[in-house]
Order: structure tokens, then sequence, then C-alpha cells
């Protein structure tokens, strides 16, 4: 790997599996300090002991990204500690309920949706900015999903929370255009990660049976997609949404 991340301080949210560990991960190979959010303490540190022994620097923080008090704290100590955030890149979200028509979708369900997958995409990305604006630069990535975009049957909570990251990806670019700071959003068809283990087969045969390619993404695919919107070399791309869906998404 090169170093092309090397002296870049790099906050992942969901980075103790799936997409965002394997993000964390490459960004770390790469040569940047990652600092890794997430809500589950154990698996962050295991996550923080596998990164240690391939010797990528990494440090942890137990973080629900639903929890304004606890975002703005965390974001504020990765700051003090190493005195920037260059990158952030938000991989935290849940499924909540599969193959359930809205008429049954419990409304308790649909606001637990709504508190990580938007309101949390919200305050990362306000207290992250607050601290790259007095840097002068910076890159964003909020991850979406095609279905934010298309709308999936049976999972009106996550398409509609999806949807509002988009737009608060749109919004927020522009808000920042004329500057050095730039924010995009990746929208992946169905990746093969543990968050998928509780969705159903018939939902998870719909969703593939939509991807031309006829197969899950993988973790990997998504991180080398990602680390590309990230990098220094991405320097005229804000406000987009990027397609990593097997030919799902053609627009």
């Amino acid at each position: 790997m090169n170093e092309r991340f090397g002296n870049k301080i790099a906050i992942i949210t969901g980075a103790a599996g799936g997409i965002g560990k394997a993000v964390a991960l490459r960004l770390g190979q790469e040569g940047a300090t990652v600092a890794l959010f997430d809500f589950n303490q154990i698996l962050l540190q295991q996550t923080l002991t596998e990164f240690e022994q391939q010797h990528i620097k990494a440090k942890g923080y137990q973080v629900d990204i639903s929890n304004e008090e606890q975002v703005e704290n965390s974001v504020s100590q990765v700051k003090k500690e190493f005195g920037r955030i260059d990158i952030l890149i938000n991989s935290a979200g849940i499924v909540g309920p599969t193959s359930t028509k809205i008429t049954e979708y419990a409304t308790v369900e649909f606001d637990k949706l709504y508190e990580v997958n938007l309101k949390g995409s919200f305050l990362i990305t306000k207290y992250v900015l607050q601290e790259m604006k007095q840097l002068g630069m910076g890159r964003l990535l909020l991850i979406s999903s095609v279905s934010g975009k298309e709308g999936n049957p049976g999972m009106v909570g996550y398409s509609a929370s999806k949807a509002g990251v988009i737009g608060l990806v749109k919004g927020v670019a522009k808000e920042f255009a004329d500057t050095k700071i730039t924010v995009n959003g990746l929208a992946p068809a169905v990746i093969k990660t543990p968050m998928n283990d509780n969705t159903s087969k018939e939902q998870l045969d719909y969703m593939t049976a939509k991807i031309p390619m006829k197969r899950l993404g993988t973790v990997e695919e998504v991180a080398a997609m990602c680390c590309f919107i990230v990098s220094d070399e991405n320097s005229f791309s804000t406000g987009f949404i990027y397609d990593i869906s097997g030919g799902r998404a053609t627009y």
C-alpha cells in the first residue's frame, strides 16, 4: 500500500465491524491515523487489537452517534489528541425491520432508524465540520444506500432514513462548496456484512435479484471506493452520491 493518507487523521463511525472496519483498515494501511467510533465496546476492542497487530495507528471511542453529547465530546477529544481532523467517513447505521409493510411497521422502529441513520449522520457531520472549518479543508463521506435512491419495499424506515442522508449530503456540500471541504455520499447495494445477518432471506433474495451482477458486494470493494472519494486527488467532486451497486443504479 502507498502512503497517500500519511499524516491524515480520519474518523470512521461504525468502525468495529462491516464496512466501517474495512474502510478504517484500508485507510490505516495507507498511512492514516484512524479514530474508530462505535457503540459496541467489546467488538471495538477486538478490532483495535487486530489493528495493533497490523501496526495500524488507531484509537477507539465508544460512541452512540444518535447521542449529541457523546458525538460532540468524542469529536472534540479526537481534535485535542491529534490536533486536527482531515477525514470523516460515517458508516454507522442499522437496517431495522425487513419484509414489513408500512401498515405493520412499528413507529418505534421507524424512530430508531431515524435516530441512528439520519440524526446520527447530521450530528457527526455538524461537529466534525465545526473542527474542519478551523483547518480550512477536509473530506466528508456519508454512507447512504441504493434503497435511499430507489426505495426497497418492506424496508420503509431504512429507505426513508437513507434518502434523508442523500439530502443531507447535497445540502451541506453546497454550504461548503466555496471551501476546500468536500461532502459526498456513497450508495451501496447489498454488501456482505454482519448487518445483513438479521435480514430475512426473502428480503435479501429480492435485493440481490435486483443487482445485474447477481452477487453481493464486498466490504473491500466499498473500502477501495471510499478511500478514493476522501483522497486529496478527488478535489473537484462534492455533493455527489457515488454508486457501488453492481449495476443496479444507473444514474
